[in-house]
């Protein structure tokens, strides 16, 4: 079996890295010329500001008494610049936010991939094009597009990274450092000559990054007070910065400024997702070249923002985010970046008609160059007679078009050159994302082939090893052979087809996985040929009704995914099982709590998605009441005689029930402690932190009694979960745990029931005397309900308090007692292990109903495999790379989940192995029972 476990975990994580292949692959290609209008720009300098985490609504509502929120750049957009909204694209984060403003491309999901602060990949900017950058503001930002740069006229200054702590008193003061900076800067180079020289050139760019109100809006919530005093600073700086820049120069009339934001933010504090208040963000240019602003009697959109904003009246502008690239860029008469995909914004520019055809003409150009380079790499890479072009834009049609637009423009038809340009564009990005996704199909294929053949190989392995539908066949040696050399053939087949098409290593992977998997199906061809017969033998009715529930279950859990309520649905199902299948007949008492338990879990899907607001009274209430229970649980414990319990292990209990108290008073004094600006109490995070790491010790010394080793598994999860948790969500894996003990105790009513084997006395089963071997039964129609009741309560943990799918469905705020400085990568580890704290509760239990139903893991474990493959292959077939982005981070996630879910459990059973059966001996033997 070691061998088969491999093996499914390398299928497993083919499978799942194989959609960042087929869906997700980096869509830059290198070797363009680059794209620069041959007419002088309107301005010689840029300057950036980037309000990170501004919602557009934020910026240009009026305030309770109907002023503007920033009073500076209200005046800007009425009487001296264009304005609207920018439309940005998900994942709403701060690096692809930038990077589709500066650089003009937004960044693939495979971006995220490879790590968040370096470049994963090579690309051109504005700032690389330009003469000289100098930029101010966060460590995570600045150095991706230094490092990105050719040559070193690209220059950072960084705070350190520990100034951003959400738990600061203000954040604010990021930006206040910022301005601070830029002040000094130009105070400096008017007593040093080679930078006051520089910053007199042509082409030069200045780039603010502001931090603040990203920072404020997480700890405080976009509607807080500390958020909307941010907007006023930022506004207040601006104003000083382009007065200082506009003396420093005499007024000379060549700067032009762009203020916008990278991503907007929920109204509980996230980004990351679609949300319209994540996508929207402001844009307001003003400066040289730009135009003034335009009085219209009235404008449609669909959203109502211009009434809230009173501003019907003043031409609103809205642009996609990477549009603001080829802008700048033109603004100051450098290349467009060479991977930008953006359209040039031609009503923000006050310029002549001439400079804004040409314009588009060189937009038009260096975007079917990057279409030219695709187009000439995936026809080196297929074969001739394979290779389908993009019939709208052969190599005639577009010289065509290029002469065309060179002809209106020597006319002065400037009007329709522009037209005939943006509809060049469109087809050049048409084509761009149809070469891109050229192999698609073929791969999915692939894949799909793979993922049918392995179920199917799971199920062959069950039905041979754990049942007894088949009898032992004699195998042939003369027909394997042949198998063998058949499907070595097909394999060297596509290996050479691959071959001659120089497709990358992956593609070999996922084309002969399929031939290795179905080879181990067609080696079982005997055992299908006795299956079938046997089957054939059964019911009709019965068996095809079987499928049919079987079929409808899947549907549910794959439903679970989009909508939670699906859960609740199930829930209660599960509430009505004893009395379909009149166990309670036999367990009245037993049956009447697992329905109360069934009801109660499923009150919590249809609850709305924790970290909107967070409830400390309730997560102390989930303190108090664990702490009840055990305090009965232990009351029970010293009764009952058992006389192979020591005193001894009492004490481990107080232990942890001590550890619970300390959370509980924890969490909320740390929530008091910020709520008044405090910052994370040293102390509390000591404790924090001490727990995390005595929890699982505390666990490993307690005894292996069934109810005893379980009980201390929920109270040392629950130390931990209780620091994590923020709302509601404390009271869930109260609950959860609640039912799985049913649980364990239902199977073994259920085993009786169906007459399978005689009832152990789980009071005194020891889970380190786990049955030998041969007390191991065979597998029987009711095993196959146990491991479904296993995926659906694994996914009820899943998404019982929130969708975890979701990005913008985390809460900072759950990790603060742990820390308050950002920092991606412990926050989100912290999140995981909030995520499988549930998790592992609902794998313990089903550790112990493998163990009291005397089966072996391995058979019911790949049930759940089987199952969890199936939901994986509707997942595969649902993911999405177009649509909104939220559907497509979405489908994403979920197919992601499902195939790590399959790798997590694996996992998870191995750990709940570990945590159910080993023991920490403190100097004393322990002492088994026959």
């Amino acid at each position: 079996i070691p061998v088969f476990i491999l093996a499914g975990l390398l299928v497993h994580c083919v499978f799942l890295v194989s959609i960042f292949d087929i869906y997700f692959s980096s869509p830059l290609v290198h070797g363009m010329t680059p794209q620069q209008t041959p007419l002088p720009p309107p301005a010689k300098r840029l300057v950036l500001f980037v309000a990170d985490g501004l919602r557009a609504d934020s910026l240009y509502e009026l305030d309770g008494n109907g002023a503007p929120r920033a009073p500076y750049l209200r005046g800007i957009l009425e009487n001296s610049g264009s304005w609207g909204i920018s439309h940005t694209r998900v994942p709403t984060e701060s690096r692809p936010g930038h990077v589709a403003l500066i650089a003009g491309f937004y960044e693939d999901v495979s971006a995220v991939a490879k790590g968040w602060k370096e470049n994963p990949v090579e690309f051109d900017s504005v700032f690389n094009e330009s003469k000289y950058t100098w930029s101010w503001g966060s460590p995570d930002i600045l150095p991706m597009f230094a490092k990105g740069a050719t040559g070193d006229h690209v220059y950072t200054f960084c705070y350190a990274a520990e100034s951003e702590d959400f738990g600061a008193e203000d954040a604010a003061k990021l930006d206040t450092w910022v301005f601070d900076h830029v002040k000094n800067f130009f105070n400096s180079s008017r007593s040093n000559q080679t930078l006051f020289s520089a910053l007199n050139e042509e082409k030069v760019v200045l780039f603010l990054h502001l931090l603040g109100i990203d920072t404020n809006g997480h700890a405080h919530r976009p509607n807080s007070r500390e958020y909307q005093e941010n907007i006023k600073q930022v506004d207040e700086g601006v104003k000083e910065i382009a007065s200082l820049i506009d003396n420093f120069y005499g007024n000379d009339g060549k700067t032009a400024f762009v203020l916008t934001s990278d991503h907007g933010m929920t109204d509980w504090g996230s980004h990351g997702a679609g949300h319209p208040s994540e996508t929207l963000t402001p844009l307001i240019v003003w400066g040289a070249g730009i135009n003034y602003p335009q009085k219209v009697t009235s404008q449609f959109f669909e959203d109502n923002f211009l009434k809230e904003w009173r501003l019907e009246n003043l031409k609103r502008l809205d642009v996609n985010q990477a549009d603001i690239a080829p802008l700048m860029a033109s603004l100051i008469g450098v290349p467009f970046p060479l991977n930008s995909v953006g359209t040039l914004p031609l009503e923000y520019l006050n310029s002549s008609a001439l400079f804004k055809a040409e314009s588009m003409f060189t937009n038009a150009v260096q975007i079917l160059e990057q279409f030219k380079v695709k187009m000439s790499q995936k026809k080196e890479t297929t074969l001739s007679f394979l290779f389908t072009p993009f019939k709208p834009l052969s190599a005639s049609e577009q010289i065509n078009f290029l002469k065309k637009i060179r002809i209106y423009i020597q006319q002065q038809k400037y009007d329709e050159a522009v037209s005939l340009c943006k509809t060049l564009i469109n087809l050049a990005l048409e084509g761009l994302s149809y070469y891109h996704t050229y192999d698609r199909l073929f791969l999915g294929l692939s894949i799909a082939m793979g993922f049918v053949g392995w179920t199917t190989y799971v199920i062959l392995v069950i039905i041979k090893a754990h049942t007894n539908l088949t009898k032992a066949v004699p195998s042939n040696k003369k027909k394997s052979t042949v198998l063998l050399y058949v499907f070595a053939a097909a394999g060297m087949i596509i290996a050479f087809f691959l071959l001659i098409q120089t497709c990358p290593w992956t593609y070999y992977v996922y084309c002969l996985l399929p031939v290795a998997v179905w080879y181990a199906v067609a080696k079982e061809i005997p055992v299908i040929q006795d299956l079938a017969t046997n089957v054939l033998s059964l019911h009709i009715g019965q068996s095809i009704g079987f499928l049919l529930v079987c079929i409808l279950g899947i549907e549910i859990l794959v439903f679970s995914f989009f909508y939670r309520s699906a859960l609740t649905v199930g829930l209660l199902v599960f509430a009505g099982w004893p009395v379909i299948t009149q166990l309670w007949v036999q367990a009245k008492t037993k049956a009447m709590i697992w329905t109360l338990l069934c009801m109660l879990l499923a009150i919590f899907p249809l609850m709305p998605v924790v970290g909107r607001e967070p409830n400390i009274p309730l997560v102390i209430a989930a303190g108090l009441l664990t702490l009840l229970i055990s305090f009965f649980s232990l009351a029970s414990l010293c009764k009952s005689e058992n006389k192979y319990r020591d005193n001894e292990d009492l004490k481990v209990y107080f232990y942890q029930m001590f550890s619970v108290a300390l959370s509980t008073y924890v969490v909320s004094s740390t929530h008091n402690s910020l709520k008044i600006k405090q910052g994370l109490p040293v102390m509390n995070q000591i404790i924090s932190w001490m727990t995390l790491v005595s929890s699982p010790v505390l666990l490993l010394l307690s005894p292996t009694f069934l109810f005893e080793r379980l009980f201390s598994i929920l109270l040392s999860l629950m130390s931990t979960y209780l620091l994590l948790s923020t709302g509601y969500e404390a009271l869930f894996p109260l609950a959860l745990f609640g039912l799985m003990f049913v649980w364990i105790n239902m199977e073994q009513e259920a085993l009786q029931h169906y007459g399978l084997s005689l009832k152990p006395k789980l009071a005194v089963f020891n889970f380190t005397c786990a049955m030998d071997i041969t007390q191991f039964r065979q597998l029987h129609l009711d095993d196959v309900r146990r491991s479904f009741f296993f995926v659906f309560f694994i996914v009820t943990a899943f998404f019982g308090t929130g969708n975890i799918a979701s990005v913008n469905s985390f809460d900072p705020a759950s990790v603060y007692c742990f820390l308050t400085v950002f920092s991606p990568f412990m926050m989100g580890g912290l999140l995981l292990l909030k995520v499988a704290i549930p998790f592992v509760l609902v794998s313990c239990a089903f550790e112990a109903v493998q163990v009291t139903t005397q089966l072996s893991s391995k058979s019911l474990f790949l049930i759940v495999l089987v199952i969890s493959d199936i939901m994986a292959l509707h997942f595969f077939f649902l993911v999405k790379d177009y649509g909104s982005w939220l559907d497509i981070g979405t489908s994403i996630s979920h197919y992601v989940l499902v195939m790590s879910l399959t790798i997590f459990m694996m996992v998870m059973n191995g750990l709940a192995q570990l945590l159910t059966t080993q023991r920490l001996g403190l100097s004393r033997r322990t002492k088994h029972h026959s």
